[in-house]
């Protein structure tokens, strides 16, 4: 047998025990936006479902995280923080 036609026949052979299984994984469905720290998809200073006006603002107050409908809440939260976190809390506590 000629050696080109011997590569050739060896190649054709690998290449087809070769076979590759392949495998599919569904990426788990996302979690609905959420304040942080309770279960809520509302804001906590305007009631606002988060995501109504774009991406939900991500203010962290003493570690802890705060979703807002937006950073226009801010300033009003820092007026009385224990006022909104109450809230939150006692919406997680549902």
């Amino acid at each position: 047998m000629k050696p080109i036609l011997l590569f050739s026949s060896l190649a054709f052979l690998l290449a087809s025990c070769g076979k590759q299984e392949t495998t599919t994984v569904e990426a788990p469905a996302p979690e609905p936006a959420a304040a942080t720290a309770g279960s809520a998809a509302l804001c906590p200073v305007s009631g606002e479902e988060l995501g109504s006006m774009g991406d939900p603002y991500v203010y962290v107050y003493e570690g802890r995280e705060i979703k807002m409908c937006c950073e226009h809440c801010v300033p009003k939260f820092e007026k009385d923080p224990q006022k909104y976190l109450s809230k939150l809390d006692a919406e997680a506590a549902e």
